[in-house]
């Protein structure tokens, strides 16, 4: 058996701990995190002034704390909190389609809400989360 466990900035701690309860100890637990592509480039246009009109050589993509950077952290925190061997992966692309892909296999994905926790419904699923709940495997 293998449990995906998708990670989120705001939720990774709840989903890391219903693996710890809910999966057997032989389960091959797998870490998940995605970043989009395009945060980078618009963490860099936002330095360039209005209009494009700024300076864009003069920053950089490689000085920012990265996805990819953060996403490590993300996943060495959740690795460290879930307490037992895991493996750790990291994709980046069009956020839901890459968690379809990477859940391709696994018998179960875990994931929490990630909308409007307020009330119960459609609307408690951001848009990443309903699709993959409407998509996946």
């Amino acid at each position: 058996m293998s449990v995906i466990v998708w990670l989120v900035e705001v939720t990774w701690s709840a989903c890391v701990d219903a693996a710890r309860r809910h999966a057997p100890e032989d389960t091959e637990i797998v870490l998940l995190h995605v970043s989009g592509h395009e945060i980078p480039e618009a963490a860099c246009s936002a330095f360039t002034g209005p209009l494009g009109l700024g300076e864009p050589e003069h920053v950089s993509a490689t000085r920012l704390d990265t996805p990819a950077t953060s996403g490590g952290h993300l996943l060495e925190s959740a690795a460290d909190r879930l307490g037992r061997p895991c493996t750790r992966m990291q994709r980046t692309g069009h956020i839901a389609r890459e968690v379809i892909v990477a859940a391709q296999g696994a018998q179960l994905l875990i994931m929490a809400r990630d909308g409007d926790r307020s009330r119960l419904g459609p609307d408690s699923l951001g848009p990443a989360g309903r699709f993959v709940v409407d998509h996946a495997p």
